[in-house]
């Protein structure tokens, strides 16, 4: 489907990498608390929305209920106004997740919450370009930090 592990939407319990599927923050909803672990405003949210639509086919869609596909859901969510504009447009639906998935890791590394938690990870001993790594394909500092120990470790191993 484009993106293997896709989390659910963020108003589903989802990790943070469901922020690629969130509307504009204009109402209060879950989206506020991911912004704040995020250590984000919901301005920067919005521009780095709007910056990743401009360089991407996601910046297509003003028929869409926020005039991008920037600001839609998960493709396994029914959406008339999303899938015309992707039929129109003929983005596929794997093209479109895997939009998705660097929407998400774009939002994420864009945030103090990342730079904190790689940081932390080196510390912990934990090589950088894996701590960024599991961050990113869990979007869960808890699960990235087990992936990375486990992937640690067996790199470890490897080299004996």
């Amino acid at each position: 489907m484009g993106w293997e592990n896709a989390p659910s939407h963020i108003c589903r319990g989802g990790d943070l990498r469901g922020l690629a599927f969130c509307c504009p923050p204009i109402k209060y909803c879950p989206i506020h608390k991911a912004l704040a672990v995020l250590k984000m405003t919901p301005e920067e949210f919005i521009k780095i929305k709007e910056e990743f639509g401009k360089k991407t086919k996601l910046g297509l869609g003003k028929n869409t209920c926020f005039g991008s596909l920037v600001w839609c859901c998960k493709i396994t969510k029914p959406c008339p106004y999303r899938d015309y504009e992707l039929a129109k447009n003929n983005i596929s639906p794997d093209e479109y997740m895997e939009l998705k998935k660097q929407l998400a890791e774009e939002i994420i590394k864009n945030s103090q919450f990342f730079k904190e938690a790689v940081e932390i990870f080196v510390k912990k001993g934990i090589p950088k370009e894996l701590a960024e790594k599991c961050i990113l394909e869990t979007g869960d500092l808890k699960k990235a930090y087990e992936m990375a120990i486990t992937k640690n470790n067996e790199n470890r191993d490897e080299k004996i």
